[in-house]
């Protein structure tokens, strides 16, 4: 069985109330979630059996504590977390259903783990009874020291034979230091055995190309063919990977969501069921449930078509959950 470690930032998410009946006055203005892509990850992992650590770096005071105790109490392993520096990340959400359009607001730079120094990390200690290290595009959107500190990492996970996951996640309000990301992902994600993301997000990040027409009502079946091609391209240029998957999810309105996925090897190509609802209660962290499934599947052997059905239905049920954390 693989172990996965987690790296990446955690984050305090504050929500504002929607409905007027929840504001109870004054002390009442938002909701609060631990969360965090990487953070999520572990938590889904955890939830379907996969052992799991997860890195990240927070101050040494009570709120944080609380977190991780959280955490170790879904079964994941929190030994290697480090506390240090002064605060946690926070990010805000206008509303609850998390819509791509919805106003977000990041109150990240200058906390623990933006300051974290790289003499903190004992590789060795991070890595040891590990197989596979998890990670997403959002940490090297965080600074340009960090861009250049995820290739560290990275090469030391490399250095010592760990399977290594990406997902793509794009957040267009955090490369805001004057690199593009398409100037940086590649050579990280050359590292990659497996890519988790989307057509749009490999466009941006990877220069693979997107047709402009592309839209809520193109059919699956284009949108299958052309994840296939977008693949191929993608094997061809990252001799490392050998898995990747896309998903496709479309919102009509803060309470809709219809989802599916894809799944590629250099061998074959499958496409999930699609699932919709019209009554979601959060959308946040459905893609980080998704990859936790997707990563799941691949641990547990299970065969492609049930792969990229296990990712989905895990990705469709974090959304009638309330915050980022999955079930």
């Amino acid at each position: 069985m693989h172990r996965v470690l987690s790296f990446g930032e955690l984050l305090l998410r504050f929500e504002t109330y929607t409905n007027p009946k929840e504001f109870e006055g004054p002390t009442d203005l938002f909701k609060m979630y631990p969360g965090g892509s990487e953070a999520n990850v572990a938590v889904t992992l955890a939830a379907l059996n996969i052992p799991v650590s997860y890195f990240t770096v927070v101050p040494d005071h009570g709120m944080a504590k609380d977190v991780l105790e959280e955490l170790k109490n879904r079964g994941i392993d929190t030994s290697r977390v480090l506390l240090e520096g002064d605060r946690i990340g926070l990010y805000f959400l206008q509303g609850s259903n998390g819509l791509t359009t919805g106003n977000v607001v990041y109150d990240r730079k200058f906390s623990s783990f933006y300051n974290m120094d790289e003499s903190s990390i004992d590789w060795d200690q991070l890595f040891e009874g590990h197989t596979w290290f998890h990670w997403t595009a959002i940490t090297p959107a965080l600074s340009e020291r960090w861009m250049c500190l995820m290739k560290k990492v990275l090469e030391e996970a490399r250095k010592r034979s760990l399977f290594i996951s990406v997902d793509l996640n794009y957040r267009s309000r955090l490369w805001d230091f004057g690199i593009a990301p398409r100037q940086v992902m590649p050579e990280l994600v050359s590292f990659c055995d497996l890519i988790m993301g989307n057509i749009w997000a490999s466009h941006i990040m990877l220069g693979t190309p997107i047709q402009e027409d592309f839209n809520r009502n193109t059919s699956k079946q284009e949108y299958h063919t052309f994840a296939e091609k977008i693949s191929q391209e993608l094997f061809h240029q990252f001799p490392q990977c050998n898995h990747i998957a896309h998903t496709f999810r479309f919102m009509d309105d803060p309470k809709h969501n219809l989802l599916y996925g894809t799944y590629h090897t250099r061998d074959g190509s499958w496409i999930s069921g699609t699932h919709e609802t019209k009554e979601l209660i959060d959308r946040i962290g459905s893609g980080d449930a998704f990859m936790g499934g997707l990563i799941a599947g691949l641990c547990k052997g299970y065969g492609s078509q049930e792969i990229i059905e296990s990712a989905t239905a895990s990705g469709f049920r974090k959304l009638f959950v309330a915050g980022d954390f999955h079930e």
